[in-house]
């Protein structure tokens, strides 16, 4: 199995419009952050998590050629505002793609993104054709096994996801025991670590790290990053274990058993 972070940026990405601080300045290419996607992929099957904002960017960069299914971790703008950059993929293979995700995340998918469920017939540049499965417990998606694992980020329900040895936990400033039993024994974490301030719906990253340090995974890498920690100031301060994500970063892990 490898595991692409597409995206490893907050919200604003970075460079954030019309800042001019020392990260968004930077010319470490690893300081240039896109909103929040990532690929699993278990040997020719490709699995979206989110469509971040700059979709298409990503899977250029990447050479993505297929996708066999999307899922989401919820409904915030940065995490499913590219939807409409898959309609190549349903286009090119002639099928839907399945979707999975919360209920309320596919009822937000609905009003952000009503002309792709329009019945009517399709004019102009076509759009994404697209089966919604809800999420309400493991899953298959292109035959990858997913656990989904309940967080939280503030008030709102996220869904992280544990795909064999491997966890992907964006948008998180809680996580309730009976979720952290279930992100036990990874050979790699990908967890949400802000700044270094505390903030309301996310962890900082010294919360991110005990977090870690609780959990204990074999590797560890820190996402949804933005522009107050830049790469290298950070990541000597980190634990041997634990690296900042960056986007492109690849991981190979072992293929998860179905």
């Amino acid at each position: 199995m490898r595991l692409t972070i597409l995206g490893s940026g907050t919200s604003n990405g970075i460079p954030v419009v019309g800042c001019d601080c020392a990260v968004c300045q930077s010319d470490d290419p690893r300081d240039k952050r896109t909103r929040p996607s990532a690929l699993v992929e278990v040997g020719d099957r490709r699995v979206l998590i989110d469509t971040a904002t700059e979709l298409r960017l990503q899977l250029v960069r990447e050479h993505v050629l297929s996708i066999d299914a999307i899922v989401f971790t919820h409904e915030h703008a940065d995490h499913i505002y590219g939807l409409d950059d898959v309609r190549v993929f349903s286009m090119r293979q002639r099928r839907a793609l399945p979707v999975y995700g919360p209920p309320r995340t596919l009822a937000a998918l609905k009003r952000a993104f009503a002309y792709v469920f329009d019945e009517s017939p399709m004019t102009g540049g076509g759009r994404p054709q697209l089966e919604l499965h809800e999420v309400d417990g493991p899953f298959e998606a292109a035959g990858v096994p997913f656990e989904p694992i309940p967080v939280w980020h503030g008030p709102t329900p996220v869904m992280a996801y544990r795909v064999g040895d491997m966890a992907y936990v964006t948008d998180v400033n809680r996580i309730d025991e009976p979720s952290m039993s279930r992100l036990r024994g990874l050979d790699v974490l990908v967890l949400d670590a802000l700044r270094e301030r505390p903030h309301p719906t996310h962890y900082s990253l010294s919360e991110a790290v005990a977090v870690i340090e609780e959990l204990k995974p074999r590797r560890a890498f820190l996402t949804h990053i933005c522009h107050d920690m830049g790469h290298r100031d950070v990541e000597g301060k980190l634990p041997p274990n634990v690296e900042l994500a960056y986007d492109g970063l690849r991981l190979e892990l072992a293929d998860p058993v179905g």
